[in-house]
């Protein structure tokens, strides 16, 4: 039965739009903002959410915070699974949140060089012509973003064929992706700048930001409805109303209709996702048992197929006994389809192949880190399709005021979005969604 208005009833109701707008807030909505993800964007509008005295509630779906940022411990030392640098580190907020937690990030160049070797299929090769390759085509996707075309890799360098293999290998261990699947003018627009390096773990650095922060761990978000007044977030511990929710996963998982949003979203955003996809970037981590195969500490061996099947093994980092494998692209795809054991079998088989069987008797274990088929990531980071550079000015447009989407895939710079692909940048997508919800 429709419910009788009263006196009192009008005269509640009129003393409640009297109040200030936060506390109509709090009177209308069990918080002011959810915000879905715990990763760098989600700890960044989180951040700024109390900063600013918004009410919020911040709701994770893994059992820990971070996200795609991770340094992985189960090996018994620490290395990077997921991002390794901080980029363009003169403007990028993990540096100062590093300063102000006395957590050290070094230039890469502090570093010590080990040895560069390159291999074909096992074999060692001689690439005196790739140093050249890649000075071009740093001129052709690094300069004046006016002059690249929104056209994939592979067409921006259809004139020089012999630049085909370079670019190639740069899509894949670069974006984790095929060339024929990457806008030039999307990759030309990142920044560039200084690359700082965190020996104790970029991962690390986040969960240690993230610890005063409150959050709801193992609750995945399930369904938004935003066809009433605010929202009403659902999820695995029940629904909750606000004002406004900040969605921070990964375009992956939204594409892949993990959240179902009530009514659908309007063409524009859905036309933004469309436009964007998830490389395959993959790490591996492998431990040996002090047996450093006379390589000195941070070498580097590069093995490439003529299959696409291109592998870079970092090894000794830090001076510890792990050799990570970094691979990306259709062949990431392919070794993880086989499962976790075989793609360790692959690795220690190329690896073999360049070292000699002395490999396997010093392997002690390993980690995946596949982000392609991590259901709370899949993929590693968002490119714009060929044609579709547009897409991320998209994806971030507020949905009715009440919805907005921030991460990696929206994190603007001077208006054209260089800061994308970082956890720099979804930081800084996160604060600006919260600005954009205050008005």
């Amino acid at each position: 039965m429709p419910s009788t208005l009263t006196r009192r009833s009008i005269l509640a109701a009129g003393a409640t739009l009297a109040l200030p707008r936060a506390l109509r807030a709090q009177a209308l909505f069990d918080t002011d903002v959810v915000i879905v993800g715990a990763g760098p964007a989600g700890l960044g509008a989180a951040r700024a959410c109390a900063r600013d005295g918004e009410r919020f509630v911040l709701l994770e779906a893994r059992n820990r915070i971070g996200g795609r940022v991770f340094t992985d411990m189960s090996l018994g030392a620490p290395y990077d699974a997921g991002a390794f640098y901080i980029h363009w580190a003169e403007r990028n907020p993990w540096r100062t949140i590093a300063d102000e937690l006395g957590v050290s990030a070094r230039d890469e160049n502090a570093f010590p060089n080990g040895a560069w070797l390159s291999f074909e299929n096992g074999a060692p090769v001689e690439r005196s012509g790739r140093r050249r390759q890649f000075a071009e085509l740093s001129r052709r996707f690094d300069t004046d973003q006016s002059d690249v075309p929104d056209v994939s890799f592979i067409q921006r360098v259809a004139d020089a064929p012999d630049l085909l293999p370079g670019a190639r290998g740069m899509a894949r261990m670069a974006v984790g992706e095929e060339a024929e699947r990457i806008s030039a003018l999307d990759y030309a627009r990142l920044w560039s700048g200084d690359d700082l390096i965190v020996p104790q773990g970029y991962g690390a650095l986040v969960a240690q930001f993230g610890a005063q922060i409150p959050v709801k761990l193992t609750t995945p978000v399930t369904h938004i409805r935003w066809d009433g007044r605010g929202v009403v977030v659902e999820s695995a511990a029940g629904s909750l109303t606000a004002r406004a929710v900040i969605v921070t996963v990964p375009v992956g998982v939204l594409a892949a209709g993990a959240i179902r949003f009530t009514p659908e979203l309007p063409a524009v955003t859905q036309e933004g996702l469309g436009g964007l996809a998830m490389g395959a970037l993959t790490k591996i981590g492998l431990r040996f048992d002090g047996a450093r195969f006379g390589l000195p500490v941070n070498s580097n061996l590069w093995d490439e197929s003529p299959d696409g099947g291109g592998v870079n093994f970092e090894c000794w980092s830090f001076d510890r006994d792990i050799i990570v494998a970094l691979f990306g692209g259709d062949f990431a795809r392919a070794v993880l389809a086989q499962g976790e054991r075989a793609a360790v079998e692959t690795m220690l088989d190329r690896l073999t192949a360049m070292l000699g069987p002395q490999v396997r008797a010093a392997f002690m274990g390993s980690s995946v880190n596949g982000w392609a088929t991590d259901p709370h990531a899949m993929g590693c980071y968002s490119h714009a399709l060929p044609g579709q550079a547009g897409a991320r000015a998209k994806l971030a447009q507020p949905v009715g005021d009440r919805i907005w989407f921030a991460g990696e895939a929206t994190a603007v710079g001077d208006g054209e979005f260089g800061a994308a692909m970082t956890a720099g940048g979804a930081f800084l997508a996160g604060e600006a969604a919260v600005r954009a919800v205050r008005g």
